[in-house]
C-alpha cells in the first residue's frame, strides 16, 4: 500500500476543520478574514501534495497549482500582520503583484514543473528560478517577524498575546528555512530541496495561530460593535 502523502492528507483534514471553525465563528464580525484565506491556502497545498504523492497525479499542472497556491501565502501573512498592528501602507492589491507575475510567467513554462520525489512526510519539486522565488517568498516572512517583534514594545498588553502567538508561529515556520541555509553552507542541499513541503508541514502550527488570533479579534470586534449599538447616536 502506498503511504506517500498520508501526512499531507492528515494535515489537510486538520486545516479544513480549522478553516470551517474560523469561517463559522467569525461570520458576524466585520474584521478582515485574512486568516481564513491563509488557512484555506495551507489546506489547499496539503490536498495538492496528497494528490501528487498519494494518488500519483504527477502531471506538471499539479506542482504548478501547488506553487500558485503557496505564492500568495507570504503576502497574505504580511497583510495579516499589518492588519493586526493597525498599520496602513500601500493598497493591498499592490502586495499581490509579485505573486501574480510569478504565476503568469510559470504558466508559460509549466512543462518545467515536476514532482522529483515523494515520501510519507514530504515531497520535492523541480521548478524554474528557485533562488529568485525563494527571495520573494522569504522576504515577507522576515518583514513579518520584524514587525511582530517591534509590536511587542509598542502595543498594549491586551494585544501583546496575539502578537506573541503569531510571532511564535512565524519563528517555528522560519526554523526549517534557517536550518536549510545552514546545511547549504556546509554543502548539504537536501533540506533546501524539500523546503516548500517542510515549511507547509510546520505551518500547521501557524494555522492554529492564525485561527486563534482571527477568532480572538472577531470576538473583540463583535463586543465593540454591540457596545456601540447601545450608545445614543450610533
Amino acid at each position: 500500500m502506498n503511504w506517500n502523502g498520508i501526512v499531507s492528507l492528515f494535515i489537510f483534514c486538520i486545516e479544513l476543520i480549522l478553516l470551517l471553525n474560523v469561517i463559522y465563528f467569525s461570520r458576524k464580525s466585520k474584521a478582515p478574514n485574512t486568516g481564513a484565506y491563509i488557512i484555506a491556502l495551507l489546506a489547499g497545498y496539503q490536498l495538492l501534495e496528497f494528490l501528487m504523492c498519494g494518488l500519483n497525479l504527477q502531471y506538471p499542472v499539479f506542482p504548478f497549482l501547488a506553487f500558485a497556491d503557496i505564492s500568495f501565502l507570504p503576502v497574505l501573512g504580511l497583510i495579516f500582520v499589518l492588519e493586526l498592528l493597525n498599520k496602513k501602507v500601500l493598497p493591498k492589491i499592490l502586495f499581490f503583484i509579485p505573486a501574480i507575475l510569478f504565476i503568469i510567467y510559470y504558466l508559460f513554462v509549466i512543462e518545467r514543473f515536476a514532482v522529483v520525489s515523494c515520501t510519507v512526510l514530504y515531497a520535492s519539486f523541480n521548478y524554474p528560478h528557485g533562488t529568485l522565488y525563494g527571495a520573494y517568498y522569504y522576504l515577507p516572512i522576515v518583514i513579518q517577524i520584524i514587525l511582530l517583534i517591534s509590536g511587542l514594545k509598542n502595543y498594549p498588553a491586551g494585544r501583546k498575546k496575539d502578537i506573541q502567538i503569531l510571532l511564535a508561529g512565524n519563528l517555528i515556520v522560519a526554523a526549517p528555512v534557517a536550518a536549510a541555509f545552514l546545511m547549504h553552507s556546509t554543502g548539504n542541499y537536501f533540506l533546501l530541496s524539500i523546503i516548500e513541503s517542510v515549511m507547509c508541514k510546520f505551518a500547521l502550527v501557524l494555522a492554529f495561530c492564525y485561527a486563534y488570533v482571527t477568532l480572538n479579534n472577531s470576538r473583540e470586534r463583535s463586543v465593540e460593535r454591540n457596545n456601540t449599538e447601545h450608545i445614543p447616536g450610533y
